[in-house]
């Protein structure tokens, strides 16, 4: 929403059906651009809630909805409950004319006083009866908050007692949306805990709690491990709110790992104090004397002006200037979702602090498969887990690799070592270990030496060598690919410098690569292609062959197999039976536009822009016809095995949405009965019925969980319709 002077109108209530109701309309693995359904107006996430004291109003609630389009703010209801005249105002007339602001506005309810003061002097059911009265649209119930000093019995009986609230304060609340706030300090099996226990009530958002003393501490390392054990296990169709979170710093990572929702006093705290907020941490107005940020708050004034200034001038004035980089980075955010590079943004923002640094280091150890060297001091091998904590998170960041879209559209930026844990990589990665197979038993060729295109390169070459016994692979930064994928994102997209392909092969890293592709024991023949003058003389006699005949056709086969196999999980038996005398439409550049059966029907289409691969409607109908397992009759969102060779994943809908299915209209939420458990986002999928007949194909837009979980939005994108 753009920034401008003037009266915004304000907004349209959502359809009483769709209030507390959330739907997902872009994602990015673990990451969302949502829509949160209420009474004043559809929340567009993720999003700020700025933090409004009834009391003391240092930017006006009405000028940040009409001047910088903020969609929903924060207030205290046990502050409005305690001044007899804020609560008498708030009862007579509403919340929204109390602090005069159109939008969607939520309450806390005195937890986080309770933290800073001691007990409150209000009761569990007292408060949310008290935030239904004066029309909120986002209650908060009456949680017990978990210090990070206290004990793990401590914490658990504060975990315990929240759980035992949740009831009567869902009771109490009436159909009012209310937060269902999540507990348990910095132990993961009681943040589990509260996270399962609350995903079983009916609550519309999930706040995490507890949080602000970490963040004060600047211990972003535990912030990471709280959300990791807070969010996998909560569910998905809820939007996640990081109770006092408000640091643009922070934004990217917890974003990545599935937040949805921040809220902060920190944009005037910080500038009471004469701080302004940024990306990449807090400057002092004391010690610049140009803007770090243009803002338009500070466009037409210096530093040095606005340190002359009274305190009061100042403050508010440093408050807007933080409320708008606020505001810039997470839109900053939402673009990166919907460039799918969140993760990369994330990980250009850890270098900026060296806590948040260590934080995001510590997410893509993959702590739980990791053991520390001491000798070693390399930041990496530091950050890795160790001690008790050993193996305690790989569910964890499984949760988060299985959520990721591949193969993606755009060039993989390389971002030195980081390059190699960005989550979609590891997600592309696992993919091929699991779902390629050999298809000879030769010695084992290692291109090296440049980049992508290959296939300009010594696309010649490999027609020349398809009939032979040789297993082919090109030596990339993120690890070996067949060449059967060698247009494939992400390894084909790196964006980076010369040097990272004029590396030279390193047999022990090699052979491991190739393990857990499942080829062993077999001699490694590597081959430098940097240089293609008398490339092929030099090639064949390395290998102590005459030249061969060359056979594009057979390499094309290749091709399709492989991306048949990795990419639409079709067994490699009946991939190769599938193209057996197929034919190929090419494009100018030598790819392969569409393979064409025996009996002349399009069955295929590699898309040029990612590698991926398209289905036909007939193409459907062949993998639909090669099923073995049964019709799903549920969700089975606890297995997040990838099922090598089962074919693509089959979504079942009911006999309500079968018609439109069939006509080629998306797949929506709430008409979804089953589905298997090896379904990703990005893959394709076929859509049938409870007898198992074929409805569509379409690439899913959710995990199992989330479409046994959501009651709106798409579910799967429908490519055709099989009538």
């Amino acid at each position: 929403m753009k920034w401008q002077d003037g009266r915004r109108a304000d907004p349209k209530p959502c359809r009483e059906k769709d209030e507390g109701r959330f739907e997902i309309s872009t994602r990015d693995g673990q990451a969302r651009l949502g829509k949160l359904h209420a009474k004043h107006g559809i929340l567009e996430t993720p999003c700020l809630l700025p933090v409004i004291n009834p009391n003391i109003r240092t930017i006006e609630p009405r000028e940040m909805w009409d001047k910088y389009g903020i969609q929903a703010l924060i207030t205290n209801s046990y502050v409005i409950w305690k001044h007899e005249n804020l609560k008498d105002s708030a009862l007579a007339d509403g919340v929204h004319k109390l602090i005069d602001y159109p939008g969607v506005i939520m309450t806390d309810s005195g937890t986080f006083q309770s933290y800073v003061y001691g007990d409150v002097e209000v009761g569990v059911e007292e408060i949310v009866q008290f935030q239904k009265d004066i029309g909120v649209d986002i209650a908060t119930m009456l949680d017990v908050f978990s210090r990070p000093d206290m004990t793990y019995s401590q914490v658990e009986k504060a975990v315990d007692e929240t759980l035992e609230r949740a009831p009567i304060s869902i009771e109490t609340a009436g159909g009012v949306m209310l937060n269902g706030p999540i507990q348990g300090g910095l132990f993961p099996k009681l943040r589990a805990k509260s996270a399962v226990g609350m995903s079983a009530l009916d609550f519309s958002v999930h706040p995490i709690g507890g949080i602000v003393p970490i963040m004060e501490q600047q211990k972003y390392r535990d912030l990471a491990k709280i959300m990791l054990a807070s969010k996998s296990n909560l569910s998905p169709n809820r939007p996640v709110h990081m109770f006092g979170c408000g640091h643009p710093m922070l934004f990217p990572m917890l974003i990545a790992m599935g937040a949805d929702l921040f809220d902060s006093a920190a944009y005037v705290l910080f500038a009471r104090d004469g701080r302004l907020l940024t990306p990449w941490g807090t400057e002092r107005i004391s010690e610049i004397e140009e803007w770090p940020i243009i803002t338009p708050s500070v466009a037409n004034i210096t530093p040095s002006e606005v340190r002359a200034m009274k305190k009061q001038e100042r403050t508010i004035l440093l408050s807007k200037f933080n409320l708008e980089v606020t505001l810039q980075e997470m839109s900053r955010c939402r673009q990166a979702i919907r460039d799918g590079t969140i993760w990369r943004l994330a990980e250009r923002r850890s270098h900026e602090h060296p806590a948040l640094r260590e934080a995001f280091l510590w997410l893509v150890t993959n702590p739980a498969r990791s053991s520390m060297d001491p000798l070693i001091l390399d930041e990496i091998s530091a950050s890795k887990e160790f001690g008790e904590e050993l193996g305690k998170w790989e569910e964890n960041w499984d949760w988060l690799v299985n959520a990721q879209s591949t193969p993606r559209n755009g060039g993989e930026s390389w971002g030195g070592t980081d390059t190699h844990h960005r989550p979609h990589v590891e997600m592309a990665r696992r993919r091929l270990f699991a779902r390629w197979r050999s298809r000879k038993s030769g010695d084992v060729i290692v291109f090296h030496g440049a980049s992508a295109p290959w296939r300009e390169r010594i696309g010649d070459l490999i027609d020349r060598l398809s009939n032979s016994d040789y297993e082919m692979f090109v030596q990339t930064p993120l690890g070996l690919v067949p060449w059967g994928l060698e247009d494939l994102n992400p390894w084909a997209h790196i964006e980076g410098p010369d040097w990272l392909w004029k590396r030279k092969p390193n047999y022990a890293w090699i052979q491991r690569e190739l393990a857990r592709l499942g080829v062993y024991d077999r001699k490694i023949i590597s081959i430098d292609i940097s240089d293609t003058e008398e490339l092929h003389n030099r090639v064949f006699e390395k290998l102590g062959i005459e030249p061969q005949d060359r056979d594009s056709e057979r390499r094309k086969q290749f091709q399709i197999v492989d991306k048949l196999c990795v990419l639409c999980n079709v067994d490699i038996d009946d991939a190769i039976e599938l193209c057996t005398d197929s034919t190929f439409v090419m494009s100018r550049t030598s790819r392969i536009r569409n393979m064409i059966d025996s009996d002349g029907v399009h069955l295929f289409s590699p898309r040029l822009g990612e590698g991926g691969i398209s289905l036909t409607v007939p193409g459907a109908r062949k993998l639909h016809s090669l099923r073995k397992k049964p019709v799903p009759d549920g969700f089975n969102s606890e297995d997040m095995s990838l099922y090598p060779g089962e074919g693509p994943a089959w979504v079942v809908v009911d006999s309500d949405a079968e018609p439109f299915v069939q006509e080629g209209r998306n797949v929506m939420h709430g008409f979804v009965t089953g589905c298997d458990s090896w379904i990703r986002p990005g893959e394709s999928v076929l859509v049938v019925n409870s007898d198992g007949k074929l409805l569509a194909i379409g690439r899913s837009q959710s995990t199992s969980k989330e479409l046994e979980t959501f009651a709106k939005g798409i579910a799967i994108k429908v490519r055709d319709g099989c009538p």
